[in-house]
């Protein structure tokens, strides 16, 4: 499930060192981009519970990273009402608000879930 603290959603606290609080859809660029920055988050990793990521899967960023994709023209679309207001502190809600997708967006089915946390 994604969220630093796998609760579903973009939130952070002391533990989270990455401040994983842009909510964003995965592209193909991005992943490349992230990869070669050395995070690979197409590579599934369970022992974080983490499935890897493929373009189109929604999943919290860390703002920072975010911002470098941003900076070098890769930045993966927003889900802005998902996305910690924390963010604000890193990012321009001006920025945020050019690579939102159009609300209503979130559906909780495009949140990855590991299969043993699958429900039907």
């Amino acid at each position: 499930m994604t969220g630093f603290y796998r609760t579903g959603k973009c939130e952070t606290g002391p533990d989270d060192i990455g401040t994983h609080v842009v909510c964003a859809r995965m592209t193909a660029e991005f992943l490349v981009f992230t990869k070669s920055r050395g995070n690979d988050l197409s590579t599934p990793a369970p022992w974080f519970r983490f499935p890897g990521l493929k373009p189109g899967d929604q999943w919290c960023l860390c703002v920072s990273r975010w911002k470098e994709a941003l900076e070098a023209g890769v930045a993966p679309p927003v889900i802005l009402e998902a996305t910690h207001e924390k963010a604000l502190e890193f990012v321009s809600l001006e920025d945020l608000k050019r690579h939102a997708l159009p609300e209503p967006f979130s559906d909780v089915d495009e949140i990855i879930l590991p299969d043993d946390e699958k429900t039907s």
